[in-house]
């Protein structure tokens, strides 16, 4: 029975060899191709050098299972069936077989080392950040992500990037949309086929940034700086999602990447810095009652109803209605609005918006729910406060 059992053992080794060296060359000729159906079960080929690589060697390690299980559940069945008592065999009684023992060490050795080659190459490419054609910062909230492009003339540009989700669609009061929890109010913007280095830290709590099509998923740790990289070859919408356990409302912070040709992406860039410039020339304005009112409501409703209810019944957060907090003191409110309350739910929005919408959303809820304290705060008082005068 032994020497049968060597023998059929010989006889799938040459086949599995030739196998996976056949899947060894032929993954790497494997290049992007688009998203698959929605329903895959497989991991994508994604849209960049480096998520090709990663699939190819995901497939080359499925074959190598794949062959490794037909050789030895072969040999198996088949000495189970052809070689069972019934038929009168005899079991073979051996100890300490070298050419057994050589076999299953040599063996494991050359299916390691054909995993190991390509799969220290991938590696060596996905920590390869050097000569980057762009800088972004990438910088995890509870729940939500700020995006800063780092420009080497310091003109750089930064927003924060939300979940454009409707609580009615949440709550099933209203149509799902086709991308229901992994759609954005404002996407990251990137030129396609250059190399993009993404600087990924956090503010409050670990994230993780993850984009199956780049290849890509990386934690976002408070006081660390990690970093990834993504060349995408392919224009489109890229979307992932926080994968990391991050809060009660983890699942409501996705990513979206949007790839465009390089005129589109600085036709962007310029509208961007025009903006930024339009809120520097804010600042400097003097608001009256009711247009800070009017802009604060729509602040209100983007950032705050989630916790404190459209009317500031409260729910998650407390309730601002008659607060002590809002009613008191303005410098007491404006300090709540800027640094949050630690180890509460309250975060701190000073790095979330700007001084103009920070002002705005301060006197909407001290004038707003039966508040109606009178008084407002402008840009330049907000700015002040952040300097500590």
């Amino acid at each position: 029975m032994y020497q049968k059992a060597m023998r059929l053992y010989r006889l799938a080794l040459g086949p599995v060899l030739l196998l996976l060296s056949s899947i060894g060359s032929s993954a790497w000729a494997q290049g992007p191709t688009e998203w698959r159906h929605p329903n895959q079960v497989n991991m994508p080929v994604g849209v960049t050098e480096v998520s090709a690589q990663i699939h190819s060697i995901h497939m080359t390690v499925f074959w190598i299972c794949v062959a490794i299980g037909v050789a030895v559940f072969s040999t198996m069945f088949y000495s189970i069936l052809v070689h069972r008592k019934s038929r009168g065999y005899k079991p073979s009684h051996f100890h300490e077989s070298t050419k057994l023992e050589i076999a299953w060490t040599i063996v494991p050795f050359i299916i390691l080392i054909v995993m190991a080659v390509p799969a220290t190459s991938t590696i060596i490419a996905i920590y390869d950040t050097e000569d980057a054609d762009l800088d972004i910062l990438v910088t995890g909230y509870q729940w939500k992500w700020k995006y800063e492009y780092i420009d080497p003339a310091g003109e750089n540009i930064s927003f924060f990037s939300s979940m454009s989700t409707t609580p009615e669609e949440i709550a099933g009061t209203a149509p799902k949309g086709e991308n229901y929890l992994i759609e954005v109010d404002e996407p990251v913007v990137i030129p396609v086929n250059k190399k993009v280095r993404f600087l990924l830290t956090a503010n409050d709590v670990i994230h993780a940034w993850w984009v199956p099509e780049f290849g890509i998923k990386k934690d976002a740790i408070p006081g660390f700086i990690n970093e990834a990289w993504a060349r995408p070859l392919k224009t489109g919408f890229y979307r992932g999602q926080c994968a990391e356990l991050c809060g009660r409302d983890h699942g409501f912070m996705p990513v979206v990447v949007s790839v465009v040709e390089q005129e589109e992406y600085d036709s962007w860039l310029t509208a961007k810095k025009e903006e930024a410039a339009q809120i520097k020339e804010l600042m400097a304005k003097h608001f009256t009652l009711p247009e800070l009112v009017q802009q604060g409501q729509q602040i209100y409703n983007r950032v705050c109803v989630a916790c404190h209810g459209p009317n500031g019944e409260g729910g998650i957060g407390n309730a601002l209605a008659k607060s002590a907090i809002v009613t008191g003191a303005l410098d007491e409110t404006l300090d709540t609005v800027v640094h949050g309350v630690p180890g509460t739910a309250m975060q701190a929005f000073g790095g979330q918006l700007n001084d103009v919408e920070l002002a705005a959303v301060t006197t909407y809820i001290r004038n707003s729910f039966g508040n109606n304290m009178g008084d407002m705060t402008q840009p330049v008082d907000v700015f002040n406060f952040k300097k500590g005068q």
